[in-house]
């Protein structure tokens, strides 16, 4: 059985990725690509509890036990479900990874990058994926479709200064391994996009 391949799906709030993944998974079920789909936070019934602390307008979590939570999230989901799906050769589509929090916690909150980059290593023993796609998006469009899908959680709820250094974090990151994302403009046409991302995963596949 061939390796898997690991995808995730990144952006500021607002972007489009639910959207743009469901789309993507359609295809694969589609081609009749064995594939997991999954989410940060949760995924597992420790990270789904973790979802629902962070995302709790109630609460004020200071930077560093918000990375953490989002870090204890993630280790679990890597050991119960990305590298098990991996091993057995399916494709992982993932809502957001180890750069939503280097550039939420990161750029967006001000924690050190070496420290960030640190922690995720050891507690995703060092799996990257294989294919980013970020869907950019100016943080005050992003808010605003946001807003029209319902109450804000509590990251929704930062002001607009603290999306614009998490998009400027999310920029930094492409820039700094394009062969890794796939960067897109989230204004175009959900169809347009869609065919982007289809392009570039389809020809992973081969």
């Amino acid at each position: 059985m061939s390796p898997g391949l690991f995808l995730t799906f990144e952006g500021p709030e607002g972007a489009g990725k639910s959207t743009q993944l469901a789309r993507l998974v359609a295809r694969l079920d589609q081609a009749g690509v064995p594939h997991v789909v999954t989410r940060e936070p949760g995924g597992t019934p420790l990270g789904t509890r973790v979802r629902e602390v962070l995302l709790d307008p109630a609460l004020s979590i200071d930077a560093l036990p918000e990375f953490l939570l989002y870090s204890a999230s993630r280790a679990q989901l890597v050991v119960n479900v990305i590298r098990p799906a991996l091993a057995r050769g399916a494709v992982v589509v993932c809502d957001r990874y180890a750069d939503s929090s280097l550039a939420y916690q990161g750029a967006g909150r001000g924690l050190p990058a070496a420290l960030l980059q640190d922690l995720t290593g050891v507690v995703t023993g060092g799996l990257t994926p294989d294919v980013t796609v970020l869907l950019d998006l100016d943080p005050a469009v992003g808010l605003e479709r946001a807003a029209r899908r319902g109450q804000p959680d509590r990251l929704e709820r930062a002001d607009l200064a603290f999306h614009q250094r998490v998009r400027a974090g999310f920029q930094a990151l492409a820039a700094r391994d394009p062969a890794r994302f796939l960067t897109l403009d989230a204004t175009r046409g959900e169809d347009e996009l869609a065919e982007l991302v289809w392009a570039t995963v389809s020809a992973q596949l081969h």
